[in-house]
């Protein structure tokens, strides 16, 4: 929600650069520092059907962003972008990913924890009516707040979006996944990314592009690819690992990896 939220006023404010790089970058946090810490508080086991569709599902998402965005490089046209037609293919995946979903959902014979406090409904309806007010608010102030600093720093609204905006967006993953983490619960914790990360593709740049066509430049590119690398690291650190498990050395280097991206996009302004 707080990715959509940014997105929705990023786009219908023009500000292409922002709701594009934070997607981008909320997907490169996602796996590279979120998982990597979690990975770091407690080892990772990824169940046998997380390794070889969700995680392989957040790849192709990422390559077909990488297809849908370089028309200028494969169609040799003048203009590179995610258009409303884009905008519906995504949205038809989203459906399709959904459908999965629930059939995971129905067939899975796991046993859910009941623990859950429950509220009214007026209790709720109020909560629900409250948080999304709050969700309003702060994606408007994100969002002008991110051009604020790009204007006083001089860097590109795509860098604040990539950096500042994409890991304030994605804190509420961070807590899920690193609490998920420390109570031993790896399937929430990576579930959690992987989930988002597809969301953030099919759902949140389908429903921003049919708002606006989003331009993407070379640069966009370069982020795209580091998302694919991300995703692909993933799957790879899940394959080979024994057990399918992440351990905390692999925590630590995708922590580095990051750093190391973030550094890159500062020094190449």
């Amino acid at each position: 929600m707080p990715e959509l939220i940014v997105n929705l006023f990023a786009s219908a404010g023009g500000n292409t650069d922002i709701a594009i790089g934070n997607i981008l970058g909320s997907n490169i946090s996602n796996i590279l520092l979120i998982l990597g810490i979690s990975a770091m508080i407690y080892p990772l086991a990824a169940k046998k059907n997380t390794v070889w569709k969700e995680i392989p599902l957040s790849l192709l998402a990422a390559i077909i962003l990488g297809v849908m965005a370089n028309d200028m490089l494969i169609d040799d046209v003048g203009f590179s972008g995610l258009t409303k037609i884009d905008g519906i293919i995504l949205i038809a995946f989203f459906i399709i990913f959904l459908y999965y979903t629930f059939g995971i959902a129905k067939i899975s014979e796991e046993s859910s924890e009941t623990n859950i406090k429950k509220f009214g409904n007026l209790k709720s309806a109020l909560f629900i009516v409250c948080g999304l007010v709050g969700l309003a608010l702060g994606g408007k102030w994100i969002v002008d707040g991110a051009v604020k600093i790009a204007e006083l720093f001089n860097v590109s609204q795509s860098l604040v979006g990539l950096t500042i905006v994409a890991v304030g967006t994605s804190l509420p993953e961070l807590a899920t996944s690193a609490i998920a983490a420390y109570k031993k619960q790896a399937d929430i914790a990576i579930g959690n990314i992987v989930g988002s990360n597809i969301f953030n593709i099919f759902w949140i740049l389908g429903i921003s592009s049919i708002i606006r066509p989003l331009p993407f430049n070379m640069n966009s590119t370069v982020d795209i690819l580091m998302t694919v690398f991300a995703s692909l690291m993933l799957f790879i650190i899940m394959f080979i690992s024994k057990k399918h498990t992440m351990e905390r050395w692999h925590g630590a280097l995708m922590v580095v990896v990051y750093i190391g991206y973030v550094y890159f996009l500062i020094i190449s302004q």
